[in-house]
Formats: C-alpha cells, sequence, structure tokens
C-alpha cells in the first residue's frame, strides 16, 4: 500500500467509506507534530474564545439575501430531474461538487450548472483526493483546468469538503492548509475576482476550525464554510456539552470567525440534513439516528428559522435535493417521490418572498 491508495466510495450514502483503522493508522504514522500543534493552538486560544463567547461580544452581523438562504446542493449524478424541481421549490443559490479525480469530465459539470439558467448564484465546492492533497504539481495543474472551465459562469468555490475526516483524504490540518495555499496563490495569480471559501469543517469540532483560522499559513478565506450537523442530538434545540443547542453553536462560530484575521464574517452552511429512517443502506448513519419524514421536516423548518434569526448565516445549503437516506426527494426504482420536507422547504421560500 503507498500513501495514494483509492479511498473506498460509498454510492448509497454518496461519501468515502469509513477507513479501516490499519489504514487510518498508515497515514497517521507520521503526523504527531501537526496533532501538537492542534492541541497548542487551541490550548491557548479556545478558552479566550469561549469567554468572548460567553461575554456575547455582538458584532455587525452582515445583510443576508433572504432570496439565496434557502440554498440547496444538487448532483451531477442525479439526472436532469433536478431542474424542473430546483424551479419548483424557487431555489436561487445551489452548491455542486466537482470531483478533482473526475477532472477529465469538467465538461459534464460545466453543462450541469448551466443547466439551471442564469439566474442562480452557484458554489462549485471543489472534492478533494488524497492524490492531489499530496502532489502539489497535479492539483496545480487540475485546479487552473477547473477555474478555467467555470470562467465566467461561477464566482464562488469551496475549498475541499469534510477536511477533518481522514476518509475524505485529509490527514492533519496542516495538508489542508497547504492545499488551499496552493489554490489561493492560482487564484491571485490568474482569477482574482474568485471567492475561495474554507475551511469546510464537518459537524461541531470547532478546534479544527480554530487551527484552520488561526495559523501562520499565508492564506485568507473570503468567506467560512461550516457543515454543521446536528442531526445525532435530535432536535436543533437539544444541547452538547450542556449549553451547545444550534443556536449557540452558531453563535461561538461567529465569534471564532469574527475574531480570525484569516477571513471575513460571512459564514455559509454548506450541509445539514436528518437521515431517514427505514431507508438503509441509503442513510448515512445507524437507525439509531434516523427520524421519520414527519419529524424531518419539522427539524428542517427549525433549523433555517434558528439560523435566520441569529442573522449570523448568509446561506444554509440544505443536503441534498435527490437522496433516498436524506434527501427531500426519493428517487429509489427509478420514481420521482418528492417527501414532505420537499414542500416544507417550497412553503419557506414562498412566505420569506411575501
Amino acid at each position: 500500500m503507498n500513501n495514494t491508495f483509492n479511498f473506498p466510495w460509498d454510492g448509497f450514502s454518496d461519501q468515502p467509506h469509513i477507513l479501516k483503522r490499519k489504514d487510518k493508522n498508515f497515514l497517521r504514522k507520521n503526523s504527531r507534530f501537526s496533532f501538537f500543534k492542534l492541541i497548542l493552538t487551541n490550548i491557548f486560544l479556545f478558552p479566550y474564545l469561549f469567554i468572548l463567547f460567553l461575554l456575547k461580544n455582538k458584532s455587525t452581523s452582515n445583510r443576508i439575501k433572504n432570496d439565496e438562504f434557502y440554498s440547496m446542493c444538487v448532483n451531477l449524478t442525479n439526472g436532469d430531474t433536478q431542474q424542473e424541481l430546483i424551479e419548483e421549490l424557487g431555489v436561487k443559490s445551489l452548491q455542486v461538487r466537482v470531483f478533482l479525480n473526475d477532472i477529465k469530465n469538467i465538461n459534464d459539470y460545466v453543462d450541469f450548472v448551466k443547466s439551471f439558467g442564469d439566474d442562480k448564484q452557484i458554489l462549485i465546492t471543489i472534492i478533494q483526493s488524497r492524490e492531489h492533497i499530496i502532489n502539489k504539481e497535479l492539483l496545480q495543474k487540475d485546479i487552473r483546468i477547473l477555474f478555467e472551465a467555470f470562467e465566467g459562469i461561477c464566482d464562488e468555490f469551496m475549498i475541499a469538503n469534510a477536511i477533518n475526516r481522514i476518509k475524505w483524504g485529509f490527514v492533519t490540518m496542516e495538508e489542508y492548509m497547504s492545499f488551499y495555499s496552493t489554490i489561493q496563490i492560482i487564484r491571485d495569480e490568474s482569477f482574482k475576482e474568485y471567492k475561495l471559501i474554507g475551511s469546510s469543517i464537518i459537524d461541531f469540532e470547532y478546534h479544527f476550525t480554530i487551527r484552520t483560522l488561526y495559523n501562520n499559513f499565508k492564506i485568507k478565506y473570503d468567506k467560512v464554510a461550516s457543515l454543521l450537523y446536528v442531526d445525532r442530538r435530535g432536535s436543533p434545540y437539544s444541547t452538547q456539552m450542556g449549553i451547545f443547542d444550534f443556536k449557540n453553536k452558531i453563535e461561538f462560530l461567529h465569534t471564532i470567525v469574527k475574531n480570525s484575521p484569516k477571513c471575513g464574517n460571512e459564514i455559509y452552511i454548506t450541509e445539514s440534513n436528518w437521515p431517514l429512517s427505514g431507508t438503509a443502506p441509503y442513510a448515512p448513519t445507524s437507525e439509531l439516528e434516523c427520524v421519520s419524514e414527519d419529524i424531518y421536516s419539522k427539524y428542517m423548518i427549525e433549523y433555517y428559522d434558528i439560523a435566520k434569526k441569529t442573522a449570523k448565516i448568509q446561506k444554509v445549503f440544505w443536503h441534498q435535493l435527490i437522496a433516498p437516506g436524506y434527501g427531500l426527494v426519493d428517487n429509489r426504482d427509478g420514481k420521482i417521490r418528492k417527501t414532505e420536507a420537499f414542500y416544507a422547504f417550497k412553503k419557506m421560500i414562498e412566505e420569506n418572498s411575501k
């Protein structure tokens, strides 16, 4: 086995499989110093930022574009029924994943983005591969191909996804920051109109967020992305560590962001959902965390309501439109079935536009 072994993909839940322990250990074998820096950074900064959060240090929130707040993730692999569904929902802001290890098919991604029309704001999420993480020359070459392909079409790019999960390819935060820096240099040289978004931490693991937003790398995030799932706690009103319900997780994240010299104050939540009961193997978690379709709809409405009322989040991208285990539409057996949450999402947008 070498350092570029392929990470197995789960086509049902549309994410990498969890790695075996021996593979994780292999990847982490030379990473002790990086983990030491992660711990050291948080020993000093976490208590300070937590105190600022407790003091409710206020700052002016950015203006939220209401017509783009209710945003949606769509996938090339889910076909051409998505365009009609997006129009029915009234969604104006979309997120599309582009895989670096599929760069040979870049024109298919471009055509897919164009198919939604000129009135959509598109966020391109650049999905990393281990090979691109460790091969700087390959990354430089393929990023230029990607940036050139979307020139005049999109201007926002999220750099990598769920970087604190080793199954997605990054072993340390240093690897991510080097990856981001390489892309930023290319942007600064040739694509100055593009906005780069990071650091794409998944779940309430803000020690990783702190490390990527407070460091000596010459990087700057134009906006900050968080994959802020709360599904394992049930309701977004449920708490973690005693005080951290969804609202306080947003408030603490905003405290971390606004005090960092590495980023602007705008925050996108780029993924969230709940797993649906009875949908294995499509559900990305065990049945224990799954909820019924009506509870899913209820939690989704609460999630958006809480996020909007904080005035700290510019967009929330629901993950995603079509996915039997966690999306708004079930496409099993080749049939399109809109769930209760699909109509609830549509209603939220309609009420927001009044």
